[in-house]
């Protein structure tokens, strides 16, 4: 019998693994992140937006948003411009310049029950009603709710403080534990 020498069987894996993951990588972020990236920086209301995060389950795009933008119409033509890449896959906008305040924080607080409760019961009318409320209490502060088949759409602002909230249509369930 013959003597099997290890280091070179180990350069060969090694170098193996090497080219093999690099030319995934090189393959993910040629084929998919960096058109998804030149498509969401083209979409009207991004200031500027930064390669996706590829998850299994959902797509995260961190992005700049401009002042008055739309945030019903950029999600809508993010999924559309990359339904091919998206598949299955939720999307999940990661919004940089949320420059949210104390007193927006406070009255989405305050809103978040009757909000929650209006989507648990599927009155997804209340919803604009409830912030139209909220806003008129409060001067300066203006809301402006959207909603498709997939999410609801809230824009809080309060002068140059602006929150953004997607909310699902179809709430995540929560399970149980049996050790609870």
């Amino acid at each position: 019998m013959f003597k099997l020498k290890i280091m070179p069987i180990l350069l060969t894996a090694a170098a193996s693994a090497l080219v093999l993951f690099g030319g995934w990588l090189i393959y993910h972020q040629v084929a998919f992140a960096a058109p998804l990236a030149k498509a969401v920086d083209s979409i009207e209301g991004i200031a500027s937006s930064e390669t996706p995060i590829m998850d299994t389950d959902r797509i995260t795009f961190p992005l700049t948003l401009s002042a008055g933008a739309d945030l019903k119409h950029v999600y809508e033509t993010i999924a559309g411009q990359s339904k091919s890449v998206i598949g299955g896959r939720d999307i999940q906008l990661d919004i940089a310049n949320t420059s949210s305040n104390a007193k927006l924080d406070q009255l989405w607080s305050s809103s978040l029950f009757k909000v929650a409760e209006a989507m648990e019961h599927k009155n997804y009318s209340t919803i604009p009603e409830t912030l139209k409320a909220l806003a008129d209490e409060h001067s300066g502060v203006h809301a402006v709710t959207d909603m498709d088949d997939t999410n609801i759409y809230i824009t809080l602002k309060d002068g140059t403080a602006t929150k953004y909230i997607v909310l699902p249509r179809v709430a995540a369930q929560l399970e149980v534990s049996s050790y609870a």
